[in-house]
């Protein structure tokens, strides 16, 4: 459909033939097995609010906030209508309605403000021993602490951030240069992405540049519908990608969610301002993946293969934002099985069950349930390590292991391209 036609909520909700193939494959509905919050019904109440037939009241306010946005129904769809993006609409006008709850305008502050967020997580990484208990990347509460269950891991929080621990400007001795967009999650926790990437640009010849103002994408704020922020974020980002990208090779990101509101979503979020949309467009084109970039732009997989075999076996596992919704599943494979034994999973492509700040805080019950199923299937794979070029995908999977006490580890691919590459 023409992006001009995605937002009227009435004339896609009559396109919706009830087909049912979106049934088996959403996320919500496998843990919910309710019409009402199933691709279909989604749609039918979207159509009804738009018409005035439908109250935006409480009970319509949960429904719409339980959707995972995994877009697995827009995948399969015969007519690839837009379930997530009207979703993302409406949780505007839930927002503008309600209000965010505290904790979320607080972490929404933080976004906007990166003085802030790097003077918090430093705090964290001090008192985090406090609270937790540390192990590997992960920590797990001591107590009982507001909106986090006690049976839950998080991410640990590092001394130092990624974008606080490299100068701007790191010369590789090449001719190339290419610019890299970290991501919070891999700024501030699981800073070894980083490190490896610039590890194998390194290996590369290809120099790097860090712009140290990038904002986060926004994709928290995107996803809760809270329209200031994802205002201020993807403006000052858009603005600040235009003053170097002339300068650079590409943008390079190693996280799919990032990535994706970046590449993708911006240009959905700025429909009504055509401006921006058209700036938003203009960058598009310089946007991708770290592993689309090095595998489709290097000879990196052609160095790969001068280097030995690795004793540890692989499982991947699709992030929804990189295969449903910017194609990205062969590369970070055919860069990994040059040195990995890699064994599939019995479904890559379903869901881990992360769902975004509501579900993570409001519904943690949802992204449990959801977690489960993929984690038996990684657990089941027989592989050491599962892997997935998506921090938050790290986040929930890490957790869902942990409730069934698999022992199989998360690694993103750049961390293992990183590994294979230092082997002699």
């Amino acid at each position: 459909m023409e992006l001009r036609d995605i937002f009227d909520f009435t004339a896609v909700g009559d396109e919706c033939i009830k087909c049912g193939k979106c049934i088996p494959v959403c996320t919500i509905h496998n843990v919910n097995s309710d019409e009402v919050t199933s691709p279909r019904g989604f749609l039918h109440l979207l159509a009804s609010y738009k018409r005035g037939e439908l109250e935006l009241d409480s009970r319509a306010k949960d429904i719409f906030e339980s959707c995972f946005l995994c877009t697995a129904c827009v995948e399969v769809c015969p007519k690839s209508l837009p379930t997530d993006t009207m979703i993302e609409q409406v949780r505007v006008d839930i927002a503008t309605r309600y209000g965010l709850d505290f904790y979320k305008r607080a972490f929404f502050y933080l976004l906007r403000h990166r003085f802030s967020m790097d003077l918090l997580f430093k705090m964290g990484y001090v008192f985090q021993t406090c609270g937790f208990k540390i192990k590997a990347d992960s920590m797990q509460p001591r107590f009982n602490l507001p909106l986090i269950k006690k049976d839950r891991v998080l991410p640990s929080m590092s001394k130092r951030s990624f974008l606080n621990s490299h100068k701007e400007r790191i010369d590789h001795g090449g001719s190339r240069e290419v610019a890299i967009f970290i991501g919070c999650l891999a700024n501030y926790n699981y800073t070894e992405i980083g490190r490896s990437l610039l590890y194998i640009l390194k290996e590369l010849n290809i120099n790097a540049y860090i712009p140290k103002k990038q904002l986060c994408c926004s994709a928290p704020a995107y996803f809760t519908g809270d329209k200031q922020t994802v205002d201020h974020n993807a403006k000052r980002n858009i603005e600040y990608f235009e003053s170097f990208i002339d300068d650079v090779e590409a943008i390079i990101i190693p996280e799919a969610t990032c990535s994706a509101m970046i590449k993708v979503d911006y240009e959905h979020y700025f429909h009504d301002q055509p401006h921006w949309r058209d700036r938003a467009r203009a960058i598009k084109s310089k946007i991708f993946m770290a592993t689309e970039y090095l595998y489709g732009k290097t000879d990196l997989a052609k160095l790969l293969s001068s280097k030995k075999r690795q004793k540890e076996t692989i499982t991947y596992h699709d992030p929804c934002h990189a295969k449903k919704m910017q194609g990205i599943y062969s590369e970070p494979r055919n860069l990994l099985q040059e040195n990995f034994e890699l064994k599939q999973m019995s479904d890559s492509n379903t869901c881990c069950g992360f769902g975004g700040v509501s579900i993570q805080t409001q519904k943690y019950h949802l992204a449990k349930a959801a977690g489960e199923p993929k984690a038996q299937m990684i657990e089941s794979s027989g592989a050491d390590i599962v892997s997935a070029e998506c921090s938050a995908c790290r986040m929930q999977i890490n957790n869902s292991l942990h409730l069934i006490e698999s022992k199989v580890e998360f690694k993103n691919p750049i961390e293992l391209i990183a590994q294979a590459l230092k082997e002699q």
